[in-house]
């Protein structure tokens, strides 16, 4: 029999398909809401500290109350719901924070809950997909650089569209633009190209998510000595020119991109950052 799964929701564990929200829930409501999704290896959580930086610094941006020992709080959490779960291997843990129920746009009060899920993960780490990905663009909707664009929220309308958008070309994935017609990012993923052996990323006023995974493989360029320009202006042209498309995020690491359009990529570098980021991403 399979085992019961937990949820922890203000440090309190519910059964994974446990009813623990009302109607009122600002999250449904209204997109009242921040998120991270973060990878573990058993115990050994990936990258904690710069996820709880992000959405410490989204809580703040948009006028949530802040708890006193928040991040010690979610670590705690995280960790116990992880040994509660028995999820010992690979594991994808999703951190929800929302304003609590109350108000119509206006909130009664900006007090936060916030939630903690967990799943399991094929790979405890880090694996560069054997297969190519085969990505297009979308661009029925362009993503707006502003004071949220660099967060995730629960406002997920455009990625909900450009995933149709995929789905119906049968992709693998799709790149948004933004206003000014350049490359942002994937639907779940930071954007990279490398051409001439220098690698090349969309800056964050572009409208890109400040990624986790994005500021690791920066890391991870330098330590290898490649060249990294990471504020770049990217358009359609410079993907048909790049010599390798991949894309980044917390819990795969890196995917690369096999084909766009009629054009087809190696994976040199990709194979390179990967296993520069395990080795500095596990203690063992």
């Amino acid at each position: 029999m399979k085992p019961e799964e937990y949820i922890s929701l203000n440090g309190e564990l519910f059964l994974k398909n446990e009813a623990i929200f009302s109607a009122q829930n600002r999250a449904f409501k209204y997109g009242d809401s921040l998120f991270e999704t973060i990878h573990a290896n058993g115990t050994e959580i990936q990258f904690l500290d710069q996820h709880l930086n992000r959405i410490s610094k989204a809580m703040r941006t948009i006028g949530m109350v802040y708890p006193s020992n928040f991040k010690e709080k979610v670590r705690t959490d995280i960790t116990y719901l992880i040994n509660k779960n028995k999820a010992f291997s690979g594991t994808r843990i999703r951190l929800s924070v929302f304003r609590n129920d109350g108000g119509l746009y206006t909130p009664t009060d900006n007090t936060i809950s916030y939630l903690v899920e967990t799943s399991r993960l094929n790979h405890d780490h880090y694996q560069l997909n054997k297969k190519g990905l085969r990505i297009g663009i979308y661009q029925d909707i362009k993503k707006t650089n502003g004071i949220l664009s660099q967060f995730k929220t629960g406002n997920s309308l455009l990625f909900i569209m450009a995933e149709n958008h995929k789905k119906k070309l049968q992709l693998d994935d799709c790149l948004l633009l933004n206003e000014r017609g350049n490359l942002v990012e994937s639907i779940s993923s930071n954007l990279f190209i490398v051409k001439d052996n220098i690698l090349l990323t969309p800056g964050i006023d572009s409208g890109a998510v400040s990624g986790i995974m994005r500021e690791q493989i920066i890391e991870a360029a330098i330590n290898l000595g490649i060249t990294i320009y990471d504020d770049c202006d990217l358009s359609v042209d410079d993907l048909l020119n790049a010599d390798e498309i991949f894309l980044t995020n917390a819990i795969v690491g890196i995917n690369w991109v096999v084909a766009f359009q009629e054009r087809r990529f190696f994976n040199k570098t990709a194979k390179l950052l990967i296993e520069e980021l395990n080795r500095t991403a596990f203690s063992s």
